[in-house]
């Protein structure tokens, strides 16, 4: 077994008691390294950046299921709609009625993720609370038949204390399980919860994350 296929394995025995999903960053590992995960059976990768998510699309089995973790522009969408699996970095309605448009030209249901801004950095992309709220009771959203809202996506502050990471992930937690209750269309369906990387994963765990972006270790280092 090589390194990959082991901390594949690592991660998943960690991940499995709390019904979790492993997504691999692959952002800016080759084709090749990609193809070692898919082998040891790893079928959910990430990238960041749609070019290099098409050309690893065209090179490697379709099988796998391609996650867009990056920032999203309106103009790249149509690059991805044929085939992407999941869109974790929604931010504004305009990015989804987009999308939106580009599912139907490919007779698609694109499942996206809104990505809520926890975090105390303005580098961070993301809808506030109430923002992400009135999206999801607007009207616009309710004529939407080609994507589905599948949860949120939140990225904590990259800092070492604690109690805020945790305190971050537990906002986001709460906010969805708010919304659960309160939005009930066909089209959303509020399921996951895209919250944790390799530096803070297990205190996203113990928030209640369905779904874990990890990278570098995983493959090594970029």
């Amino acid at each position: 077994m090589n390194a990959i296929a082991q901390h594949l394995q690592k991660f998943k025995s960690e991940l499995n008691p709390f019904n979790c999903q492993l997504i691999a960053v692959s952002k800016t590992y080759t084709s090749e390294i990609v193809k070692q995960a898919y082998d040891a059976g790893q079928i959910h990768f990430g990238e960041n950046k749609v070019q290099e998510m098409v050309q690893k699309q065209e090179q490697l089995p379709k099988e796998i299921n391609w996650h867009l973790i990056g920032h999203l522009q309106t103009n790249k969408v149509k690059y991805i709609a044929p085939f992407v699996h999941l869109i974790h970095a929604v931010d504004s309605l305009k990015l989804l009625a987009e999308i939106n448009k580009e599912a139907k030209k490919c007779n698609r249901i694109i499942a996206c993720l809104l990505q809520i801004y926890i975090a105390q950095e303005e580098t961070k992309f993301g809808l506030s609370f109430a923002e992400a709220q009135q999206l999801l009771e607007s009207d616009a959203l309710k004529t939407f038949e080609n994507i589905s809202i599948a949860g949120f996506m939140g990225m904590a502050t990259n800092t070492s204390n604690v109690a805020q990471i945790k305190s971050e992930f537990e906002s986001l937690q709460l906010f969805a399980t708010r919304m659960k209750e309160k939005i009930q269309l066909p089209n959303v369906a509020l399921r996951h919860l895209s919250m944790g990387m390799s530096g803070d994963y297990k205190i996203a765990l113990a928030a209640g994350s369905t779904m874990v972006r990890i990278g570098s270790a995983i493959f090594g280092s970029r």
